[in-house]
C-alpha cells in the first residue's frame, strides 16, 4: 500500500522523531517526507499494517494532518481499503471447483 498525506506545519525535531519510530514499524516499506509540500509519503503492508498506526503515532508527537477536505477524503479511503485488505488477509481462500 502507498499512501500520502499532507501534515500541518510542526516542530522539525517533533517529526524527525516521528518519522523514526514510523519507519521501525514491522510491515514498513519506506517512508519519506517532502518538505516543501509537507507530505508524508509511505508504503507499508496492508495486512499487517494501517494508516491508524501512523496517525496514532504523527498524534503521540503532536503532529497533525492538514484539516483540507481531500486529506480527509483520502484518509477515509485509505481505512476503507486497509481494513478491507486486514478482512481478507484473515480469511481462509475457498473454491467450487
Amino acid at each position: 500500500m502507498t499512501r500520502k498525506l499532507k501534515l500541518e506545519p510542526c516542530d522539525a525535531d517533533a517529526l524527525r522523531l516521528a518519522i523514526a519510530e514510523i519507519d521501525e514499524l514491522f510491515g514498513l516499506q519506506r517512508v519519506t517526507y517532502d518538505t516543501g509540500k509537507r507530505k508524508l509519503s509511505m508504503a507499508y503492508d496492508g495486512s499487517r499494517l494501517c494508516i491508524d498506526h501512523i496517525e496514532e503515532i504523527l498524534a503521540q508527537h503532536a503532529i497533525e494532518i492538514s484539516h483540507g477536505w481531500w486529506n480527509h477524503f483520502k484518509e477515509d479511503h485509505y481505512r476503507f481499503v486497509d481494513q478491507n485488505i486486514k478482512d481478507n488477509a484473515n480469511k481462509e481462500p475457498w473454491s467450487c471447483h
